[in-house]
């Protein structure tokens, strides 16, 4: 490495943030740049490890020793080619991973991680800078067409990869923009909508046809896309999400996390909004469910000039440190403060929602609540729980919002009409192995396969499955394997 002793030396930092009061006022990116000084540190850190277990933290399986070696002798082209050559979206993960590389880190043992995701973005951004960022044009075409249902970052990445290997792919989106997830679910104050708009540029450039307002199934035919592909990847994601039946379930004001959170970037992007209007304004929000998607809708409530903001979580609040049932180089379930929470939230482990109380009118007015007690299996983790005597109460709530995670993908539709078989939890049946449902020449990727999970397993799924269609339809392929990737970067 560039400085093996840079470990002993420097200390995990972080780029600076606005202040609360100021990045309250808007939905802009808040967090600053690294000076050159302290980016030279941060890579600094990065040991010379026998065995680098960030690799296999990584799900897109990341060279990240060699990325940071070169960012430490300031080789920008090179960290830049590095780091492309395993992941199509550094500028996605960079800002919305939680960075499972970082907890597999062998420094993380005993000292704070290698700041790898703020070096990723950071590999990026100067790449844009410099100009090292250029279409990825293909020398020639193939003949074979192939269709990509869904452009969130799987369906993205799949065909980012396929058009490389020169076949001509066309991406349906029902949306009225590309992007999926990324451009409706996360809010832009983590993820401007600029920064997705930039790489859907590329990717255009590249040759790759994205058509929007195509849902198929339902203005697209898909007697058409059988007809006229060689291959499709369903890429749809997992859109259904969990319900909390209840009492009171059908008031006005209790909503799924993800309409609310669509709104505000159909809002933010100047969409038209087709749906009565859901705002947070002088309201008391609650949100059931105490993942990401939950703190999104703080950060968002908080931006609305939320009256008050309380978020539930079902589960015991999570500890700090490992526990003995989160060994390294594992990824831990530890307590998390994101941004939003430092914004401004009442944060509640231990609680069940029991019904949601109305008005005369319909309208929510408030939660029937109960508190939990949870006994621990033989390792240490929650088990079971059972609500605590004398502990059920009312709460003031004119906005809930459901933020339990998702299901399984819409199973009407598209994949019934197309006869596609599903596994057990709903999800599309196919394995790691070929990517391929039921019928031969249709494949799938990220959630729409393995269930309701994050956005960087979302493009190593991608980027595999396009192998797999390569291969299904040239017979070989010259597309970057991940295994092959981790293979050649312990040699």
């Amino acid at each position: 490495m560039g400085k093996p002793t840079g470990f002993k030396e420097y200390t995990r930092e972080l780029p600076s943030k606005l202040p609360v009061e100021d990045r309250k006022k808007n939905y802009n990116e808040f967090v600053a740049a690294l000076s050159e000084e302290k980016l030279n540190e941060q890579s600094a850190r990065c040991m010379n490890c026998g065995v680098p277990f960030c690799h296999s933290g990584c799900p897109l399986g990341n060279i990240i020793p060699e990325f940071n070696d070169a960012v430490y002798n300031k080789e920008w082209k090179d960290a830049y080619e590095i780091l492309i050559s395993t992941n199509n979206f550094p500028e996605f993960t960079g800002r919305i991973c939680p960075a499972p590389c970082e907890s597999a880190c062998v420094l993380a043992i005993n000292q704070p991680a290698v700041a790898i995701e703020e070096i990723e973005k950071h590999i990026i951004e100067i790449a844009f800078e410099k100009g090292f960022v250029k279409p990825r044009k293909p020398n020639m075409r193939s003949g074979f067409k192939i269709a990509v249902i869904g452009s969130g970052p799987s369906g993205l990445a799949t065909a980012a990869q396929l058009n490389y290997a020169g076949h001509e792919v066309t991406v349906f989106e029902r949306d009225p923009k590309p992007g999926g997830l990324l451009r409706f679910g996360i809010p832009d104050f983590k993820l401007e909508k600029t920064v997705v708009e930039r790489r859907i540029s590329l990717l255009e450039e590249e040759g790759i046809i994205i058509i929007c307002n195509a849902n198929v199934g339902v203005n697209v035919r898909v007697n058409d896309i059988m007809r006229d592909f060689n291959a499709v990847v369903l890429a749809g994601g997992s859109t259904i999400p969990r319900d909390l039946s209840v009492p009171g379930r059908e008031l006005k004001g209790v909503h799924y996390a993800m309409e609310f959170l669509k709104q505000q970037n159909l809002r933010v992007s100047n969409l038209t909004i087709d749906e009565t209007e859901l705002m947070a304004t002088d309201k008391n929000v609650v949100v059931i469910g105490g993942g990401d998607t939950g703190s999104d809708c703080v950060g968002t409530s908080n931006r609305h000039g939320a009256k008050s903001i309380t978020q539930f979580e079902l589960l015991p609040k999570p500890p700090e440190t490992r526990a003995s049932y989160m060994p390294w180089p594992t990824y831990p379930m530890l307590l998390k403060t994101t941004t939003s929470h430092e914004e401004g939230v009442a944060r509640v482990w231990e609680v069940a929602t029991k019904a949601f109380i109305g008005d005369d009118n319909g309208n929510l007015k408030a939660l029937q609540i109960v508190d939990l007690e949870w006994t621990s299996a033989a390792d240490g983790r929650p088990a079971k729980f059972t609500e605590k005597e004398g502990s059920l109460r009312e709460i003031p709530c004119e906005l809930a919002l459901l933020a339990m995670g998702f299901l399984h993908p819409e199973p009407t539709g598209m994949l019934d009409e197309l006869g596609i078989e599903l596994d057990e939890r709903g999800n599309v049946k196919a394995t790691e192995l070929d990517y391929q449902t039921n019928i031969a020449k249709v494949f799938t990727a990220g959630d729409m396969r393995r269930g309701q999970s994050l956005v960087v397993w979302a493009i190593s799924e991608g980027r595999e499955c396009a192998r797999k269609v390569d291969i299904y339809l040239t017979g070989s392929t010259l597309l970057e394997s991940k295994d092959a990737s981790l293979l050649a970067s312990s040699i």
